[in-house]
């Protein structure tokens, strides 16, 4: 007998008739005698409504009463799924984040978990029973609901999942598992059985949107194996674990991209000691995340500094640059809002060498133009003209054969 935690995303309870689906799949496990949790997230589409009503309420909603009435979602979800349970014949009790209780601090909206109490769930499954838990959602010291921003349902389940001492985190999603790249670009894509912790870490920070990467950091953390399925389909899903698990690891796992960037340069700034932090540290402080960093040092004392940012963010980062041009006197600052971000990603990288300039060669092959460049132990990411994008994924994975077993 396995104690094995299911998490079901929106799109896996978008009505009824997928709620009563979960129901079947979650009775099966059941069936053949381990004892399960599940932890589900709100309809798809609720989370979107509930927040543009409350935003015909007060434009700028508070955000404690946003994660008030958020966490309803989840509520009307596990409440439905025990009822399916029950119907079947399983015993079946849903909680709230709260009864539990899943413990935060108290950043309302994108709270983070700081301990949880597994009593309550232990007591109801060694009575037989499924526990049905809201995903998402917490309670702060001061007894205030709380949520855990973007993907928070992925994160509760893996922070239960390490309470439990669970032999499993099963995510279901709408698709079947990771893929060696996007199969919408690239159709040969393959899906993996197996892909170790750092590797997801790395596709799910570089654009890959299966997991959300607090999740994976959570899992990687307390060594919680992680399995993707999908909810619609039967399979064995991948399989995501330490480096340990894993015999001998393939050149090349996957190859991320992100379409998400923008590029900012600002040129003739002064060559001096301070310079990165000067320029930097005012967009860190107005929370956008900086990823890739080049400076090009000039021969008239000056030196011209390029980095880029989440799209969304380009345009609050320039005015941030403007001001800081001004105050330094440098000579101008620019954008490119037409690049993405293409990654190659694999453990098998720090046993080889020679992947960097295989990589280079098939995209200058392809005539494609290299605009920055960032290596890891485990990554290569380049940065090029987004209309070329899809050209570079194909002629990519064909070249590492990821469509190969």
């Amino acid at each position: 007998m396995a104690l094995i935690v299911q998490k079901y995303g929106g799109t896996s309870v978008g009505s009824l008739e997928r709620i009563q689906n979960v129901a079947k799949k979650v009775s099966k496990f059941v069936d053949e005698g381990h004892q399960v949790v599940v932890v589900l997230s709100a309809m798809s589409g609720e989370t979107n409504r509930l927040t543009e009503m409350a935003k015909t309420m007060q434009a700028r909603p508070s955000k404690r009463e946003m994660d008030m009435l958020l966490t309803t979602g989840e509520q009307v979800t596990i409440s439905l799924l025990s009822m399916a349970l029950q119907e079947k014949g399983y015993g079946a009790i849903s909680y709230t984040g709260w009864q539990i209780p899943i413990q935060t601090d108290e950043v309302h909206t994108k709270a983070r978990i700081d301990s949880i109490n597994a009593d309550k769930i232990h007591d109801q499954l060694n009575q037989g029973k499924v526990v049905v838990v809201a995903g998402f959602q917490g309670v702060t010291a001061n007894g205030d609901i709380s949520t855990l921003g973007r993907g928070g349902s992925d994160t509760t389940a893996v922070a239960l999942a390490a309470a439990l001492k669970a032999d499993e985190c099963q995510i279901y999603t709408d698709v079947d598992g990771v893929y060696t790249t996007d199969p919408r670009v690239v159709p040969e894509a393959r899906r993996l059985d197996t892909i170790t912790f750092d590797e997801m870490l790395e596709m799910a920070s570089l654009g890959a949107k299966v997991l959300q990467i607090r999740s994976v950091e959570f899992a990687s953390k307390y060594k919680v194996p992680l399995r993707v399925l999908s909810s619609l389909t039967e399979g064995g899903g991948t399989l995501i674990t330490s480096e340990d698990n894993n015999m001998e690891k393939p050149l090349i796992s996957g190859i991320a991209f992100n379409r998400d960037e923008s590029k900012l340069q600002i040129r003739g700034v002064p060559d001096k000691p301070g310079i990165a932090f000067a320029l930097l540290g005012p967009i860190a402080d107005a929370n956008i995340e900086i990823d890739m960093i080049i400076q090009n040092q000039g021969q008239d004392g000056t030196t011209d500094f390029t980095f880029t940012v989440p799209r969304g963010d380009r345009a609050h980062a320039h005015e941030i640059l403007e001001g800081i041009a001004q105050v330094l006197g440098a000579r101008e600052v620019i954008f490119d809002d037409s690049i993405a971000k293409v990654s190659l990603v694999g453990v098998g990288m720090r046993s080889h060498v020679g992947i960097a300039s295989r990589m280079f060669k098939v995209l200058a092959d392809q005539n494609i133009n290299i605009q920055m460049i960032a290596t890891t132990e485990i990554k290569i990411s380049v940065v090029i003209k987004e209309s070329e994008l899809e050209s570079a994924v194909k002629s990519l994975h064909q070249q590492f054969e990821l469509d190969k077993v």
